[in-house]
C-alpha cells in the first residue's frame, strides 16, 4: 500500500531559509520539493565530489580484492578531501605506468633479438664515415654468400631468424636485396632496466594505495556528508522567491503519521504554513508500506516504476503470483530445497542482505510447491524414487496437464487483475470503467469453461449460469466500455471494444512460457542424470566422477533455470498483469531531507 502524505506549503523570510531547512534536515521526515539534479556550478561541484568519492571507494575495494597480500603503507592523518586528491593522483600515475609498461614490453620484445649494443659504438662507426644498415631475414632466406659480397656482421640468430648489419660508405651507391628492418633505439638491457624501475614505482604506489584502502570509511563519510549538503542546497535553490527575493515559499510532503512531529517543529519556527492532505495532482512522493511478505518483493517491483500517488501499490497482489510463477519456471523441488536452504543461510550469515536472503527462501518455497504437481525432483519423478500405488501416481500432473494448468493459472491472474481494476474504479466512482471490467471477467470465465467443457465432453457450468456469464458480460462490455451521452449509442461504440479479446488471447498464450521453462529445466536435469550414470561404469573412478558430475551439472542447470525463472515471471508481471490492472506508474520515491547523522 501507499503511505498517505500531508502536503505542507511554507512561507518564510529568505534570510531564515538556511536555518529553517537545516532544522527540516535534522528532523528527517519532510520531502522538500527540490531539483532532481545539479543545477549550477556549486551543486555540480558537490555532485562531482560525491561521484569521485564513490569511484575511489570502488577502486580501493577492487584493489584489495586483486592484491590480498599487499602490504599497506601507513599515512599521516589528513582530511578526506586531501586523501581523495592524493589517491586520484596515485591512481593516475599508476595508470600512466601501466600504459608505459605496455609500451616498454613491446619495445623490449623488439630489441631483444638484436642483442646488446652501445650507442657510443654506433656513433664511432658513423664518425668513421660508415653508415650501418640493419636487416632481419629468416634462416632460409639468409644467404651465406652475402658475407663474402658485403661488409656484413651477424648480430644474432634466434627464433629462426638472422639479425645482421651491413656497412656502407657515405658516397657509396648502396644497394642490398632486402628491405631494411627497424633497429631499436636502445638495447634490450636498457629497456629492461626502465621496466624494472617502473615496476618498483608501481609497487610503491600500490602500497600507498593499500594504505588508503584501510580508510575507505573516511571517503564514504565524505560522500555522505557532501550528499546531505547537496540535498540541502538543492532544496534552498528550488524554493520560490517572492517580494523581490525577501520571501521564500517552500513546498514539502511528509507521511501523515508524522504530522504531530512535523507540526511541532513548524510551530516552533517563524514560518507560516498550511497543511492539507496530499492529492494526486500535487505529485507527492510515494512511500510503500507493506506487510512482511509483500515487502520482500518490493525490489522486484522497483525494476519497473513506482505507482503514482493515487494508484494502487500492486506489490501485495503480484507477490504470491511471482513466487509461484518462479517455482513453475524452475520446475524442480530439489532446486527449490537448495534455494530455501541458501536463502535462510544468507539471511543469517549476511544481515545486510537479510531481506534478499528471505526473498530467495520464499522463491524456494514456491519452487517446492509448483513442481510438486508433477512430482519432479532433481530431474526424477517421485513415483520413480518411491514405490506408489497407481491411484496415488495418477494424482501427479502429466506434461499435458501442466501445459493446461499454465494457461488456467494465467487466465486466473488476468481475471484477478481485471477485478482489481474494477474494484479500484468503483472506489473512485468510475462506475462505467468498473462494470466494463466485470463484464470482461464474466466473458473470460464463460469462454474458459465452455472450451474446457468441449474438450472433456462435460458441462462445467449450469445453463443458466453460463447464459448469465455470457450475455450479462457482453451487455456490460457493450454498454459500459465506451460511455456516450445518448444511452442507445453505447452498444454501437462498445462493439469496437470487443476487439480487446485478441489482446486477452495473446496474454493468455504468454503464460505457456511457464510450462515451457519448467519442462526445459526438467529435461536438462534428466540429461545430467543420464550422462552421470553412464560415467559410473568407468573402472575405479566411476562413482566419484559420477557424483562430481551430478553436483556440478545440477548446479549449472539450476543457475540457468533460476535466470529464466527470474526473468520470465518479471515479464508476465510487468506486461500481462500490470497491463490488465491498468497500471500507469511514474511516481517519484519518497526522499526526505536528511542530515548526515540521520543518514548514518
Amino acid at each position: 500500500m501507499i503511505t498517505k502524505m500531508t502536503k505542507y506549503s511554507m512561507i518564510l523570510l529568505s534570510g531564515d531559509l538556511d536555518s529553517f531547512l537545516s532544522g527540516i534536515q535534522s528532523l528527517g521526515m519532510v520531502d522538500i520539493t527540490r531539483s532532481a539534479a545539479a543545477c549550477d556550478d556549486a551543486s555540480k561541484q558537490m555532485s562531482d565530489l560525491i561521484t569521485r568519492c564513490r569511484n575511489a571507494v570502488d577502486s580501493l575495494g577492487n584493489l584489495t580484492k586483486e592484491n590480498p597480500d599487499l602490504k599497506a603503507e601507513a599515512h599521516p592523518e589528513i582530511s578526506g578531501e586531501q586523501m581523495l586528491s592524493d589517491f586520484e593522483s596515485n591512481a593516475a600515475r599508476r595508470m600512466d605506468i601501466s600504459t608505459g609498461l605496455a609500451s616498454l614490453e613491446k619495445e623490449y620484445q623488439n630489441a631483444l633479438p638484436w642483442g646488446e649494443f652501445a650507442q657510443e659504438d654506433l656513433g664511432r662507426i658513423r664518425k668513421a664515415g660508415l653508415i650501418p644498415h640493419f636487416y632481419c631475414a629468416g634462416d632460409k632466406k639468409f644467404q651465406s654468400r652475402w658475407e663474402q659480397e658485403y661488409p656484413l656482421w651477424v648480430l644474432n640468430r634466434t627464433g629462426g631468424k638472422t639479425y645482421f648489419t651491413v656497412l656502407s660508405g657515405p658516397e657509396e651507391d648502396f644497394n642490398f636485396p632486402m628491405e631494411q628492418a627497424q633497429f631499436p633505439v636502445r638495447p634490450a638491457s636498457a629497456v629492461l632496466s626502465e621496466i624494472d624501475r617502473l615496476k618498483a614505482e608501481r609497487d610503491r604506489l600500490l602500497a600507498v594505495a593499500a594504505g588508503y584502502a584501510e580508510r575507505t570509511a573516511e571517503l564514504q563519510e565524505l560522500a555522505d556528508r557532501t550528499f546531505a549538503s547537496l540535498d540541502l542546497y538543492l532544496a534552498e535553490t528550488s524554493s520560490v522567491k517572492e517580494g523581490e527575493g525577501t520571501i521564500s515559499i517552500v513546498e514539502g510532503f511528509a507521511p501523515t503519521e508524522d504530522d504531530i512531529k512535523v507540526k511541532e517543529y513548524l510551530d516552533s519556527c517563524s514560518v507560516y504554513y498550511m497543511a492539507e492532505a496530499a492529492k494526486g495532482e500535487d505529485n507527492p512522493p510515494v512511500k510503500l508500506h507493506n506487510n512482511w511478505f509483500a515487502r520482500l518483493f518490493e525490489p522486484v517491483g522497483s525494476l519497473y516504476e513506482l505507482p503514482n500517488y493515487d494508484e494502487l501499490d500492486l506489490t501485495p497482489y503480484f507477490a504470491p503470483f511471482y513466487m509461484l510463477f518462479f517455482g513453475f519456471c524452475l520446475g524442480d523441488m530439489g532446486y527449490g530445497l537448495i534455494l530455501v536452504i541458501a536463502g535462510i543461510a544468507a539471511a543469517i550469515a549476511l544481515p545486510k542482505y537479510k531481506a534478499y536472503g528471505k526473498l530467495i527462501a520464499w522463491l524456494g518455497v514456491g519452487s517446492l510447491i509448483m513442481p510438486l504437481l508433477s512430482g519432479t525432483v532433481f530431474g526424477m519423478k517421485l513415483y520413480d524414487i518411491f514405490p506408489m500405488r497407481e491411484d496415488i501416481k495418477s494424482l501427479f500432473f502429466s506434461d499435458l496437464k501442466m501445459f493446461w494448468f499454465a494457461i488456467i493459472f494465467g487466465l486466473f491472474q488476468i481475471v484477478f487483475a481485471r477485478m482489481i481494476k474494477a474494484v479500484f474504479a468503483f472506489s473512485r466512482h468510475k462506475w462505467d470503467e468498473g462494470l466494463s471490467e466485470v463484464g470482461w471477467c464474466m466473458v473470460i470465465v464463460w469462454a474458459a469453461c465452455a472450451y474446457a467443457g468441449s474438450q472433456t465432453g462435460s458441462r462445467l457450468l449450469p445453463s443458466i449460469a453460463a447464459q448469465i456469464l455470457l450475455f450479462g458480460g457482453l451487455v456490460l462490455v457493450l454498454f459500459c466500455s465506451k460511455p456516450a451521452k445518448f444511452f442507445l449509442l453505447r452498444p454501437l461504440k462498445g462493439i469496437v471494444s470487443l476487439y480487446d479479446i485478441t489482446g486477452i488471447f495473446g496474454d493468455m498464450l504468454s503464460y505457456i512460457r511457464l510450462f515451457g521453462l519448467g519442462t526445459t529445466g526438467g529435461i536438462l536435469a534428466l540429461v545430467i542424470n543420464s550422462i552421470a550414470m553412464s560415467l559410473s561404469g568407468i573402472p575405479y573412478v566411476g562413482w566419484p566422477v559420477t557424483v562430481i558430475f551430478l553436483i556440478f551439472g545440477h548446479l549449472a542447470v539450476m543457475g540457468l533455470s533460476c535466470l529464466g525463472a527470474f526473468v520470465h515471471p518479471v515479464r508476465l508481471t510487468f506486461v500481462e498483469f500490470y497491463k490488465n490492472v491498468g497500471f500507469e506508474g511514474g511516481g517519484r520515491a519518497y526522499k526526505p531531507l536528511k542530515s548526515y547523522n540521520n543518514n548514518k
